[in-house]
């Protein structure tokens, strides 16, 4: 594994381990002494250290990850998933919102709508694309595509990484939770299948206003919940301080949302997380795709929209 140039501080043990690794490799060059046996007993120190780590983090440590900079976004995994990509634009109302992309897409011959949230890698282009957080223009232009994806019988794959819908004065008054909601309402009948990936942050509405589909996946180093552990705090306690409380509290990693029945399955990512390997996380979702979309596409139409309505409405009930 290359060291990466953002490390969180429960990676300290990595990242020190890592640069003993490469001076061992410097001092081998400069004095042509062999230090191969070193150097084994060091990799093999830190691929246990990196399993040790990284399949027993806790709730808050999952949420840093899902956050790492350098992590993969929407437009990373279309480069890389699609053989071609035409982005649309525009609700045809207001505008077009750049949190949210989307348009037609080829996957190995297959032709299908592509639906995500762009955070942005740098500064400019995070204030460009308001850090992922949608407007109400956003999820109508979403909604827009997913309408003409049903019209040409295209299949639906959406991407989810926000923080949460946009809270602005501007963004309630053009009609916030009535765009989620509208989306929430026709999603749950649209007549194509729709695949999910929670690829990063999956906050509230702003996750769900692209979230119901026949398929709902997350990555393994990703969170998905109705608030951020850091607003929870503050709520709870008047104060971010307890936020690593309250993400455990919360129970919003993957595995708790796979043991409470919220989603489909789990997709293993590279050891350190989905940055680590780009390429082998695409090739992975890749594959996820084309199995469900061939899987869902033998299905009756009604048979598929019934199971989807049944699966979102059996979460949160209890039988005593």
């Amino acid at each position: 594994m290359e060291q990466i140039k953002t490390s969180f501080d429960f990676e300290k043990p990595i990242t020190e381990l890592m640069q003993q690794i490469e001076k061992v490799k410097q001092v081998a060059e400069k004095t042509k002494v062999d230090m191969s046996a070193t150097l084994v007993e060091l990799e093999e120190k830190l691929a246990a250290t990196q399993n040790a780590l990284y399949t027993n983090l806790t709730g808050w440590q999952e949420v840093q990850l899902s956050r790492h900079p350098e992590r993969p976004q929407t437009l990373d995994y279309i480069s890389l998933i699609c053989d071609d990509f035409v982005e649309m634009h525009g609700d045809r109302t207001v505008g077009d919102d750049k949190a949210i992309v989307g348009g037609f897409a080829i996957i190995n011959g297959q032709s299908v709508m592509i639906i995500g949230h762009q955070k942005g890698k740098n500064t400019k282009e995070r204030q460009y694309r308001n850090f992922g957080m949608a407007n109400p223009e956003g999820y109508r232009k979403a909604l827009r595509l997913m309408r003409l994806a049903e019209k040409f019988n295209k299949p639906v794959i959406s991407f989810i990484d926000t923080m949460g819908a946009y809270p602005g004065i501007e963004a309630e008054e053009r009609g916030q939770g009535e765009a989620i909601a509208r989306n929430l309402l026709e999603m749950s009948v649209l007549k194509v299948p729709i695949v999910c990936f929670i690829i990063g942050e999956g906050a509230s509405g702003g996750a769900l206003g692209i979230g119901i589909g026949d398929k709902v996946y997350m990555l393994e180093h990703t969170w998905y919940s109705v608030i951020s552990p850091e607003s929870c705090s503050s709520i709870l306690w008047r104060s971010w301080d307890f936020k690593e409380k309250a993400a455990e509290c919360l129970k919003l990693t993957s595995s708790d949302m796979l043991k409470n029945q919220l989603i489909d399955g789990v997709i293993k990512e590279p050891l350190g997380g989905a940055h680590q390997n780009v390429a082998a996380m695409a090739e992975t979702l890749k594959a996820q795709i084309l199995k469900d979309i061939a899987e869902l596409g033998k299905e009756e139409t009604e048979t598929m929209i019934a199971t989807r309505i049944d699966k979102f409405c059996a979460m949160g009930v209890v039988n005593e």
